[in-house]
């Protein structure tokens, strides 16, 4: 085997075009890890902040430049969501063998635009579903690990009135379908291209936000999950019902702070907890989708070269779903 592979790599922070195929080394199998021949992984507006280094959320932009790079990034090979195939593994490995079929999460390795990783055996990683392709596969981990997180903390019952804001991303998207599998009553709000979409996906109403209010008329919802960094946090809260609950998944530094008085304060409450993104998260996942739960939200798969289109089209949301690379091998 060659102790080279290709990978998406960018040695400068800027627009999509410092991405580019390069040959790098290969990664070393350790004790305790498993090598992939990867196939597929999910663009995400992650990976677009990191190679810009430009984020909605200011307050940590200076430790993530300390930690991933001043000047330059340390970690060139973007990507921390992946599907593919157990190619080897290391002494001491008893979850995996050679041949599985795995999907999951590389965590700050990253490394998931490249054609192998080496990742510990005990990392977020699941065999893949059963009934999903790779590319389908990749298009899971971030949004679903995530919404699962928020709708556990949401504490949804049967019947409860659901509001996903930004529910045409990966993890809104997936919250709608998990949300719905809980028997929650789901109104999503994103841009009006997306409608088909959510409703397809389970959402029981659909709010345009360029042109709708959600909280017009005397609306009013037992949990709103918002997604959308620059959303307004009392227009949030006035339509919540008395007890009802408010989960931030992209939140300013300002909307944390109001998080805390509004459940000190208020009969409402307020959470921003990030996700573990753990095995037994994953592992849920994986059945929920063999179960028919949860169906794939992928737009489109660009090949590996296609590196800066696929990441345009994640900046300027014109996609309909996830958009993944497929992984030459």
């Amino acid at each position: 085997m060659s102790s080279l592979m290709k990978a998406v790599t960018y040695t400068e922070y800027g627009p999509p075009e410092v991405l580019s195929v390069s040959e790098v080394d290969r990664p070393e199998l350790k004790s305790g890890e498993i090598l992939v021949r990867n196939k597929a992984a999910e663009a995400t507006k992650a990976d677009c902040e990191m190679r810009s280094f430009q984020f909605p959320v200011k307050w940590f932009w200076v430790p993530l430049r300390i930690a991933f790079g001043v000047f330059r990034p340390r970690r060139q090979i973007l990507g921390g969501y992946f599907a593919g195939e157990v190619e080897e593994v290391g002494d001491g490995v008893s979850r995996f063998a050679p041949g599985d079929a795995v999907f999951g999460n590389t965590g700050f390795r990253f490394g998931a635009y490249g054609q192998y990783l080496a990742l510990p055996e005990d990392g977020t990683i699941a065999t893949r579903p059963a009934n999903m392709s790779f590319e389908e596969a990749a298009a899971v981990p971030l949004g679903g690990l995530n919404a699962l997180h928020f709708m556990r903390r949401a504490k949804l019952s049967p019947g409860d009135k659901v509001l996903v804001n930004g529910a045409g991303g990966s993890i809104g998207a997936h919250a709608v379908q998990i949300a719905k599998s809980m028997g929650a009553e789901v109104s999503a709000v994103d841009s009006g291209i997306k409608r088909d979409f959510l409703l397809g996906l389970g959402a029981d109403v659909f709010f345009d936000y360029a042109v709708d209010d959600f909280g017009a008329e005397g609306r009013t919802f037992d949990v709103i999950f918002d997604m959308v960094a620059g959303s307004s946090f009392s227009r949030c809260i006035n339509a919540l019902k008395p007890g009802g609950r408010y989960l931030s998944g992209n939140p300013r530094l300002s909307v944390m702070l109001r998080c805390l008085l509004t459940s000190a304060f208020t009969d409402k409450t307020c959470s921003f907890a990030f996700a573990r993104e753990s095995v037994e998260e994953l592992t849920t996942l994986r059945d929920m989708i063999e179960a028919g739960s949860i169906r794939s939200i992928v737009d489109r798969v660009l090949p590996m070269e296609e590196a800066p289109a696929a990441h345009r089209l994640v900046e300027t949301e014109q996609r309909i779903g996830a958009i993944v690379l497929a992984i030459s091998t």
